[in-house]
């Protein structure tokens, strides 16, 4: 088959890799340009040039011309994998076998961005990750593979998005084994769009940890804001001390209850310093001040108070 793919991140650079040792002809590959607006370096274009494909910008998707180049390729597959620019209609209806697309999330409760981090804020138990068929709304076309699986209590947003990726990446290759091989064997089931959930790039309460909230709550959103080392797509959580903002890096219930103040720094230990929440203590682990990673003992005191309340406003540490 002639395959072009759409792609970022690991995910994609994992796709890459293994279209690179199939049979199928991999006419060129959409994603980020080496080096960004932001610095960050594009590895899955280097290795895409490295192993002798062609790239293209990936925004170039969302330009009928590209329709043309592509179909002079005579592609029979366009896959998509953790890419967000939406497709031109004109380009998904170039190749012969269809548009597919790898969402990291069952669909179509969580349609849209982010859905791992919101699907931790959430306290889901379990989540999922999607093939569809590409259409023109977004993340609405039939599923033809979906695989559900248990959310772990300490899982984190890097967690779990390495076990979609896992588990995507595995669906995304028994996805191409069957079109080259079985293409009727796909079944296309249409979403049940009266189930849909739609989330955008908001991050909820801003980002910023309310501690009237029950400790649940505080410890669902500082995970799923939590991608350490890498950047998250929420930033970190945060909090106030005084004039001091501070990112929440690390967190975990105690099942202690509380009846302090929400937001009162009780006892301080090398484990961490416990907080007080709606209804029970809060242990604060790790922190983020300035430019450095501290041990929350380093920062909070007992006694002293984080400003309890939430804010719609959060700045990307």
């Amino acid at each position: 088959m002639n395959i072009v793919l759409v792609a970022e991140e690991m995910a994609g650079l994992q796709v890459l890799k293994a279209l690179a040792r199939s049979q199928h002809r991999l006419v060129g590959v959409l994603t980020s340009p080496s080096e960004t607006p932001q610095g960050e370096s594009g590895a899955l274009w280097k290795v895409a040039q490295e192993l002798g494909y062609k790239t293209w910008p990936a925004k170039q998707v969302t330009d009928p011309a590209l329709a043309a180049s592509l179909g002079a390729e005579q592609i029979d597959l366009l896959l998509n994998v953790h890419s967000l620019h939406i497709i031109h209609p004109d380009v998904l209806a170039v190749p012969r076998l269809g548009a597919y697309n790898l969402h990291p999330g069952p669909l179509p409760r969580y349609a849209g961005l982010n859905s791992v981090s919101w699907a931790l804020y959430r306290g889901e138990k379990q989540h999922g990750v999607t093939i569809h068929k590409m259409e023109a709304g977004i993340d609405t076309g039939a599923i033809v593979f979906q695989e559900l699986f248990p959310v772990a209590d300490e899982a984190t947003g890097l967690t779990l998005s390495f076990q979609c990726m896992q588990r995507g990446v595995a669906l995304m290759l028994k996805l191409l084994d069957t079109i080259s091989a079985r293409p009727h064997d796909l079944e296309f089931v249409p979403q049940d769009l009266s189930l849909r959930e739609y989330f955008g790039a908001e991050v909820p309460h801003g980002g910023r940890v309310c501690w009237l909230d029950p400790a649940e709550n505080i410890v669902n959103l500082v995970r799923a804001c939590d991608y350490f080392p890498f950047r998250s797509p929420w930033g970190h959580a945060t909090t106030w001390l005084g004039s001091d903002e501070l990112g929440v890096i690390r967190v975990s219930r105690t099942g202690l209850v509380s009846d302090a103040e929400p937001g009162t720094v009780g006892e301080v230990s090398s484990s961490g310093a416990c907080v007080a929440a709606g209804d029970e203590w809060v242990l604060v682990k790790k922190l983020k001040k300035g430019d450095s990673y501290l041990a929350a003992g380093a920062v909070l005191k007992s006694g002293s108070r984080l400003d309890p309340s939430s804010q719609p406003t959060m700045s990307v540490l």
